[in-house]
């Protein structure tokens, strides 16, 4: 679905953000690019709706180079969610998921029949579709942005760490939400994260970069915990810490719980 063919990035200023970057997105996957601010996840996340092009190397999806395409009609037909919903302030929540249907053509009639669905899709009431943004909370927001990025049924969805500026408890939802639309509409995601949680709740394939872009380890979540690459691995894992070391523990009840290290509850264990 997502081709990265060696590409590199040097910026004007010189900063080289991407350096000979290789990857194969499979088609249906929700693979998570995951790694700390300025490592390049984010340029790379940009060069496939041409946000961003490359100094180097090829960007193919469906196997056409993008370079080649129109970057409003490409854009158009890949959805995108950023962090804190980029939604436009002055438009309603139906008005602002109709957007990308409207723009290509669709007629209003069939927009509000669509914004709906989507809205029904994310968990969103019907009656909020009048309201404004601003009139919303975090989470609200952050769906209605999944939503406008559905909105056109795209087969590639782009993730710009949507969850990271909402709560964790309504982050834990909106994970769990983007894991069942995933399992429903087997939409191909690629998604940024500097949380290694969110990376492995969420990831079939995990790709954890270093500056510039360079691949310190990929694979699955099993993969990463089980056999970690290298010291840096370990280290943005946590494993160094033993941050996840967990063990057993009886209750007085007689239920078996799952502790960390500072001996703080992390789970139950079913029977």
């Amino acid at each position: 679905m997502i081709s990265y063919g060696s590409v590199s990035k040097r910026f004007r200023d010189g900063t080289l953000a991407v350096d000979d970057f290789s990857l194969e997105v499979p088609q249906g996957s929700l693979t998570v690019l995951a790694g700390s601010s300025g490592c390049g996840k984010t340029t790379l996340l940009r060069m496939v709706n041409r946000m961003v092009d490359p100094t180097a190397g090829r960007v193919e999806v469906d196997g056409q180079d993008v370079a080649g395409q129109d970057p409003v009609a490409l854009r158009r037909r890949i959805g995108y969610v950023m962090q804190n919903a980029g939604l436009l302030p002055h438009r309603t929540v139906g008005q602002n998921i109709a957007t990308v249907p409207r723009l290509n053509g669709m007629d209003r009639a069939a927009a509000r029949r669509k914004t709906a669905d989507m809205m029904d899709l994310v968990g969103l009431a019907p009656n909020l579709a009048d309201r404004y943004p601003a009139q919303l909370s975090g989470g609200q927001q952050q769906r209605v942005g999944v939503a406008r990025g559905l909105a056109a049924d795209p087969e590639l969805l782009l993730m710009d760490e949507p969850f990271g500026a909402v709560d964790p408890l309504v982050r834990g939802e909106l994970q769990r939400q983007l894991l069942e639309l995933h399992r429903q509409l087997g939409t191909t995601i690629l998604f940024i994260t500097h949380d290694m949680d969110e990376a492995l709740s969420l990831g079939d394939h995990i790709v954890l970069l270093e500056a510039g872009a360079q691949v310190a380890q990929q694979g699955t979540p099993r993969d990463f915990v089980s056999a970690p690459a290298s010291d840096f691995v370990r280290t943005f894992l946590g494993l160094e810490r033993g941050q996840r070391t967990l063990h057993r523990e009886t209750a007085a009840d007689g239920s078996v719980l799952v502790v960390d290290p500072h001996g703080r509850p992390a789970g139950v264990l079913a029977e």
